[in-house]
């Protein structure tokens, strides 16, 4: 049974951020504490800035709510997970609202902000601590994707009901760190967590910020979390939740991207980080570059460009890159140093990283162009 909710308190490592609430026609209010106010941050700078007041939410692209509350939901995966857990319980998914689904994540969404009060029904009321074999895990995987039976679906809510992406994933402790395990999801290639390895490793090489990436068991693709530090939670925000950017569709020019990194950030270091992602996503083909696969994070007083992820093939929707570059979605070279220099990099700095780049890919490029025929 889900309880009615109509109000939840948003807090940041139990410190009271604000409230919020459904209108009448169904469009969330947020009010900023009056104790954060003096002492907290704006978690969503152009939407919500740190101010007294009422903040009513537009109805579009996310239904009524604030892009920084939609960054907690699940999306895909989690969603698919979460409805079928729901419909066990005699709910129908689509009755609920914003705020009760909210309440669902609770505590246990990606970033820094949790939801009071939360819901605890049957996937609260045990702490599965006990990792099982991720071979486990991805039996599981398949038999939710292929609508069998699960063993624990419980656990599955608990390990991944919170995870954004269309990816299956799971989300576990190991060797004190927290990682974010993915699986094949139906139309993958098999080797698909070979494959992300590969493009992490090729990234890296490239001079891209990214988290600790490892290969378990020589297939299952897995990533640290950087939303935490040594226990603690650390405030995200996606391009999507940050610029209000649906990423159902492409709404998003990597100019903007840029030019709102640093209007952000006030850091042409944090801008040449996006450059240098940009001309990565076009030279190796990964056009599932949408606008929730960009994140910032504030740390120290401070708003960075988070660590890059979701990097590997795709085709893109009518071979085209979710964000486009100067409103091309198959962007050329000159492109790619045109949207660089409108950013406010000079043509210099651009050359230098897009050939960096360029000469770190060669072998990837080669690999991926052979294998799909480019």
């Amino acid at each position: 049974m889900i309880p009615d909710i109509d109000v939840l308190t948003v807090q940041i490592e139990k410190k009271r951020v604000g409230k919020m609430a459904l209108s009448n026609n169904q469009r969330c209010v947020f009010e900023y504490d009056p104790e954060w106010l003096k002492e907290g941050f704006s978690i969503s700078p152009i939407h919500l800035p740190l101010e007294r007041g009422l903040f009513t939410a537009k109805s579009d692209p996310f239904s009524g709510l604030f892009g920084v509350f939609n960054d907690s939901l699940p999306d895909g995966w989690g969603n698919l997970i979460i409805h079928r857990w729901l419909r066990e319980q005699g709910v129908k998914p689509e009755t609920l609202s914003w705020i009760e689904r909210l309440a669902i994540v609770g505590s246990s969404g990606m970033g820094a902000l949790c939801y009071e009060p939360e819901i605890k029904e049957a996937q609260k009321k045990q702490t599965y601590k006990q990792n099982k074999s991720l071979d486990y895990y991805a039996s599981e995987v398949e038999k939710i994707l292929n609508e069998e039976p699960v063993e624990s679906l419980d656990e599955l809510v608990e390990k991944a009901g919170s995870s954004g992406g269309a990816r299956p994933k799971v989300l576990m402790e190991l060797d004190g760190k927290a990682w974010l395990i993915k699986f094949r999801a139906e139309g993958d290639p098999k080797d698909i967590g070979n494959l992300e390895y590969h493009y992490s490793q090729t990234a890296k090489e490239a001079g891209i910020v990214m988290a600790e990436t490892r290969l378990f068991e020589g297939k299952y693709f897995g990533t640290e979390r950087f939303d935490r530090k040594n226990g603690e939670r650390i405030h995200m925000i996606t391009a999507s939740g940050l610029l209000h950017a649906s990423h159902r569709y492409p709404s998003l020019d990597y100019t903007d991207l840029m030019k709102a990194t640093f209007i952000l950030t006030r850091s042409m270091v944090e801008v040449k980080k996006v450059y240098r992602l940009m001309s990565f996503n076009v030279l190796t083909h990964n056009r599932d570059d949408h606008a929730k696969n960009f994140s910032f994070l504030y740390r120290d007083g401070e708003w960075v460009f988070a660590p890059a992820y979701d990097l590997v093939y795709s085709h893109g929707f009518r071979g085209n890159h979710s964000t486009m570059v100067l409103g091309d979605g198959a962007p050329d070279h000159k492109k790619i140093l045109k949207a660089g220099e409108e950013a406010g990099l000079s043509r210099a700095v651009c050359k230098k990283i897009f050939e960096e780049v360029e000469e770190a890919t060669l072998e990837l490029v080669s690999l991926i162009k052979k294998r799909w025929e480019i």
